[in-house]
């Protein structure tokens, strides 16, 4: 039925009426209404704050990025010096968080799975371990576990002296890893020519073996044809870039570490800073991940297993086949929050002295130029760039994991 406009009421005011009585139309009409009157609000904030500034003589001024930072950094991934600008030591202290992190984010992954599953086991002992590995991990905060973690390892392990002549007390790792209370030292590798052909090619293997598991997989669910997994994976992981390794003669090569005057030289050095925060990070945050994982496969009807068994599947492949999966829809949502909580409490590096972007951008260099404003600024758009990616990436992934009706 077509709405007639009242002949006495302007077309213009019968449009107005209809937006705001009509039901259909109302809802996006106070959404509207309270959009505009937010950006309304922080306009006013925002010159409010550009005219206080102006009265206390101060402004909003990028020109302290561009200048020297005179401050060293002593975990660089990238090129730098005391020379280096403002900008530059931002950057090296945004690549040392997103290292962290990145470490953090897989290593308590893959404990909270081991874990979370490991704490629903029929054995008793196991079960029980790992509650109380649960329980003592997420109820002491992650700045007490990142201190006794560094503590602990800077009181047990060795000096690089003690690996030095014939009375050397300590020995390195399969004549490649050294543990020292300065860091760990592991070979780098040395690139030669070719050596893009051979890192493309393990690029591809990875992918393969995604592709392959992913076949096997949809090859299960539609036909009931189950393919192997464990060795297939490792020969598409390792042969490919072990043929063109040797086909390319030899491109890559390892730099050991070795023992120069008062410490090792070569290598990469993975100073304590560094596995403290990291290794803190992963074991809190994983107690949590593993009782997202325990709910999510108890969310899970036992009917499925039993189903699963009556059909002649061990339990290793009722886990990974029948229960995970399933699982999955209801552990990804809590575990965007841990990946998020990840990023945000790497920010307790400076409590070890790892340069991480709070380090830099929000300390030294905030402290050197006394640009809080713009300093705080950039460090806040940092952190939220890298958690709305972390969102969008694992939504995106929920999304194609969830169950979809038919």
């Amino acid at each position: 039925m077509s709405t007639i406009p009242d002949p006495g009421v302007s077309p213009d005011g019968f449009r107005i009426g209809m937006l705001i009585n009509d039901t259909r139309y109302r809802a996006y009409t106070f959404q509207f209404i309270a959009l505009v009157l937010l950006l309304f609000g922080i306009g006013y904030l925002i010159s409010n704050l550009l005219a206080n500034l102006e009265r206390a003589g101060l402004n909003i001024s990028w020109a302290f990025l561009g200048e020297p930072a005179g401050y060293d950094i002593n975990q660089r991934p990238i090129e730098y010096t005391s020379q280096s600008t403002h900008a530059r030591a931002s950057i090296v202290g945004a690549i040392n968080t997103l290292i962290v992190a990145f470490l953090a984010c897989v290593s308590a992954t893959v404990l909270g799975v081991i874990a979370g599953v490991l704490r629903l086991s029929n054995n008793w002992l196991v079960a029980r371990m790992m509650s109380i590995y649960v329980e003592a991990f997420r109820n002491v905060p992650v700045l007490i576990w990142i201190l006794i973690i560094f503590l602990a390892m800077s009181n047990a392990l060795p000096q690089p002296r003690a690996f030095r002549g014939d009375n050397a007390t300590s020995e390195m790792w399969l004549d490649m890893v050294a543990f020292t209370n300065r860091g760990v030292y592991i070979p780098a590798f040395e690139n030669g020519s070719g050596s893009l052909v051979f890192w493309l090619t393990i690029l591809a293997s990875i992918i393969g073996v995604f592709a392959y598991r992913r076949y096997a997989r949809n090859l299960l669910y539609s036909t009931g044809q189950m393919l192997p997994t464990g060795w297939p994976s490792l020969a598409i992981l390792i042969a490919p870039g072990l043929i063109m390794y040797f086909v390319m003669g030899q491109p890559v090569g390892l730099e050991r570490p070795e023992l120069k005057g008062f410490n090792f030289q070569g290598g990469v050095h993975l100073r304590l800073s560094l596995i403290a925060l990291w290794f803190a990070l992963a074991i809190y945050t994983g107690a949590f991940i593993a009782e997202n994982v325990r709910a999510g496969i108890q969310a899970i009807s036992k009917g499925q297993t039993e189903a699963a068994a009556a059909l002649g599947l061990r339990p290793g492949r009722i886990m990974n086949l029948v229960i995970l999966p399933q699982a999955l829809r209801v552990i990804i949502p809590p575990l965007i929050s841990q990946y998020l909580n990840i990023t945000k409490n790497s920010s307790l590096a400076i409590a070890v002295g790892y340069m991480d972007i709070t380090g830099t951008l929000g300390g030294i260099t905030l402290n050197q130029t006394g640009r809080a404003i713009e300093a705080i600024l950039l460090l806040m758009l940092f952190y939220l760039t890298v958690s709305l990616t972390i969102s969008v990436v694992m939504n995106i992934y929920n999304n194609s994991v969830k169950l979809k009706e038919r």
